[in-house]
């Protein structure tokens, strides 16, 4: 399963566009500042699943700030990264993954893309703004693999 991940759009389209177009995901994920592009971008492509969470650019929503889903037997959480102080740090986030039994964990926010697989195995990554880079991750027979991408 491939799934893509893209934050900060702030406007910036053509990026998402290319990378969907590119790869054929399965998944897409938006982790906020501007979940109207991902539902723009969402309905040119009606079949393709779409799980977005707000950011702190994104006003008045009744959008869960956190949401934890299963892709292929792993769990996933995700959120924009604002409500856990990611410009101050991980640890947070990374706390709060650990006690959700997170195996990869999700944000945005900073505008500084991040891929890492820590100590324990969970995965850590901030895809950074969707107008420079994205997020990949590949689920194959139970094991994952995520990387960034230019856009």
């Amino acid at each position: 399963m491939i799934s893509l991940v893209f934050s900060d759009s702030h406007r910036s389209l053509s990026g998402m566009y290319a990378a969907i177009d590119r790869h054929s995901p399965q998944q897409v994920i938006h982790l906020g500042d501007m979940v109207d592009d991902a539902e723009e971008v969402a309905m040119h492509y009606p079949r393709l699943p779409f799980c977005l969470v707000p950011g702190n650019c994104d006003g008045w929503t009744t959008l869960p700030l956190k949401k934890q889903i299963t892709l292929e037997g792993k769990s996933i959480l995700l959120s924009h990264g604002h409500r856990w102080g990611v410009k101050s740090g991980y640890d947070a986030a990374i706390r709060d993954a650990r006690a959700a039994g997170a195996d990869i964990l999700l944000f945005g926010h900073t505008h500084t893309p991040v891929c890492q697989q820590l100590e324990d195995g969970l995965w850590m990554m901030n895809p950074g703004p969707a107008r420079s880079s994205y997020g990949l991750i590949e689920i194959r027979d139970g094991i994952i693999s995520c990387s960034l991408c230019r856009a």
